[in-house]
C-alpha cells in the first residue's frame, strides 16, 4: 500500500507522483469515474484530498494489478458500494429489531 502523507490537499503533479501515474491519466480516470471530483480552486486548478487519492488507488489496483478493464472496475466498484449500502440497512435493521 502506498504512504499517502499528511496534508489537507495535493496538486495534480503531486497526486501523480504518489499514485505513480502520468497526471493525465488521472484526468482520464477522473472523466470515467465520476465519483472521482477533486475540488477546484478559484484559477480551476484540481486539489486532491486523501479520500480522493484513496479511491484512486483502488482504481488504479484494479486496472493495473488484477486485470480490469475500465467498465469492469466501474461494475465492481458499484457492487462494492452497494454491498455496503446493504451491511448499513442490515445494522440498521437489527438495531431496531433490538429496540422493539
Amino acid at each position: 500500500m502506498v504512504d499517502i502523507p499528511n496534508k489537507l490537499f495535493w496538486t495534480i503533479k503531486e497526486a501523480a507522483k504518489i499514485i505513480e501515474v502520468p497526471a493525465y491519466v488521472l484526468r482520464y480516470w477522473e472523466d470515467e469515474f465520476s465519483f472521482i471530483k477533486p475540488k477546484r480552486t478559484a484559477t480551476g486548478h484540481r486539489r486532491y484530498k486523501k479520500d480522493d487519492l484513496e479511491q484512486i488507488l483502488k482504481i488504479k489496483d484494479l486496472l493495473y494489478n488484477k486485470g480490469f478493464t475500465i467498465e469492469g472496475a466501474k461494475k465492481h466498484l458499484r457492487k462494492k458500494d452497494q454491498k455496503q449500502d446493504l451491511s448499513f440497512i442490515r445494522k440498521e435493521l437489527e438495531g431496531i429489531l433490538e429496540i422493539l
